[in-house]
């Protein structure tokens, strides 16, 4: 029987025991669990984490900006109650109404216009280019300039205006203060439909009915 004897170098193989006897190698643990590596770096998630905030920013900063101006305007009308101002013909009276010789027509009015702020916080300024104008189906019969003043809170103004010859339909720009703040220019337009009794001249004129129709136009 030939025998192999290992002059040197490894063995060609290694048996192994259960048991770990002498000069055995024992196994590896059953079960090893493999380590596992994670990257860390997240780049896209990141970056969408911070447009959301962004946005969440955004609105947020929208929703309060919002919120404080419509609480500003409910306290400013709270405080100051703004109300239209009311106008009614006084009086009126007929100086001139002539027909001329090119059947042109040449008429002057007197008339007194009852003015009427009624707010508790509000100035009323009457600017120059305030006029008044008198129309008849719809051909305008002769204007005049409403006086420049200041109508304070909660007055009542009677004007005294003098109308002649013929003009375009005027409008009266007036500008608002609401305590120590002035507002910008806005513009009342007021029609008043008058029936009155004669128009004969130098005549006491006696005012059957009136109709008002009032509208507000920003400047």
């Amino acid at each position: 029987m030939d025998v192999e004897t290992n002059t040197g170098g490894p063995p060609k193989y290694v048996m192994l025991s259960e048991n770990g006897g002498d000069g055995g190698v024992r196994p590896p643990p059953y079960r090893c669990n493999i380590p596992r590596y994670h990257s860390t770096a997240q780049p896209y998630k990141k970056k969408e984490n911070y447009c959301l905030k962004c946005i969440c920013c955004f609105y947020c900063f929208l929703f309060i900006l919002i919120f404080g101006l419509s609480a500003f305007v409910f306290y400013v009308y709270a405080l100051y109650q703004p109300k239209m101002p009311t106008y009614k013909v006084d009086h009126i009276g007929i100086g001139a109404f002539d027909l001329q010789a090119d059947f042109s027509l040449y008429t002057e009015f007197d008339v007194t216009v009852r003015a009427e702020n009624p707010n508790e916080r509000i100035t009323i300024f009457y600017a120059p280019e305030s006029s008044i104008a008198i129309t008849y189906s719809d051909s305008t019969l002769c204007t005049g300039k409403i006086p420049t003043f200041k109508q304070g809170h909660q007055n009542v103004t009677f004007m005294d205006i003098v109308l002649k010859g013929k003009s375009e339909f005027g409008s009266a720009p007036i500008v608002i203060e609401m305590g120590a703040l002035p507002l910008k220019q806005v513009t009342f337009l007021v029609n008043c439909s008058l029936v009155i009794d004669s128009l004969t001249p130098k005549k006491q004129v006696k005012i059957l009915s009136t109709t008002y129709h009032g509208a507000i136009e920003l400047s």
